[in-house]
């Protein structure tokens, strides 16, 4: 990858809070081992999902098919995309999903939920320091850069999330686009068992496990992963 029928671009879409500087790195190395470009997208913390939607757009008008990805809502976003532009979409890099249909009581929208309530009741600096105090030390610096980066629409952002309808079982059983799904063994906010069922309701998918420490030492394990589970899926088919 590429060849003349392959794709040169990857678009790549940051998870909830997260940022481009984040879902860059990891999947900018592993895919430039592979000769393809990758386009980190920012979020519009006001308008989140329209602002990848947009991004997706443009980049298959200009670039005709694409790889399209992501962390989290970004991998959900991007399979759905998939899934409404399969003559554009030459395959999806999926890391971490979150949640399969309607978010409900999954985990990552309650957190999005609570911590925006939070936000707004306390301010920023209150419960960035909150956050890092309970998170693992990599997480902490990550999200505390890109919060403030999307303070003061951070709450907005959160909520948008939350209330994001991802594709269904019905909808992932229609995709057939090739996806490379991979998961954290022990990540109780993007639980494995949701990867699970993309890879098993998706007609071509494969999935790779990681753990967050692996993530933390250094994200372009996600970025690989998700290649390794695409390739699974391409040497089938």
């Amino acid at each position: 990858m590429p060849s003349d029928d392959r794709p040169s671009v990857a678009v790549v879409l940051p998870g909830t809070g997260s940022d481009a500087d984040f879902v860059a790195r990891a999947f900018t190395e592993p895919l430039t081992c592979r000769g393809v470009h990758t386009a980190a997208v920012e979020p519009d913390p006001r308008r989140v999902v329209g602002s990848y939607v947009d991004a997706l757009d443009a980049a298959a008008a200009q670039h005709g098919r694409i790889l399209v990805g992501g962390v989290s809502i970004g991998a959900a976003v991007a399979l759905q995309w998939a899934g409404s532009h399969p003559d554009r979409v030459a395959g999806v890099l999926a890391a971490l999903p979150a949640w399969t249909g309607t978010a409900a009581d999954a985990p990552a929208a309650a957190s999005a939920r609570f911590t925006a309530a939070r936000l707004r009741a306390d301010g920023l600096e209150q419960v960035t320091a909150e956050m890092i105090a309970s998170s693992p030390a990599w997480l902490g610096r990550e999200l505390a850069k890109s919060w403030r980066s999307q303070w003061p629409h951070l709450p907005a952002a959160l909520d948008e999330a939350s209330e994001y309808h991802a594709p269904g079982v019905g909808d992932l059983e229609r995709i057939t686009a090739p996806v490379g799904i991979a998961a954290a063994t022990d990540d109780a906010v993007h639980p494995l068992e949701v990867a699970r069922t993309w890879s098993e309701r998706l007609p071509h998918a494969g999935l790779v496990t990681v753990s967050l420490d692996e993530i933390g030492a250094d994200p372009a394990v996600l970025g690989y992963a998700t290649l390794s589970a695409l390739d699974s899926v391409l040497h089938t088919t």
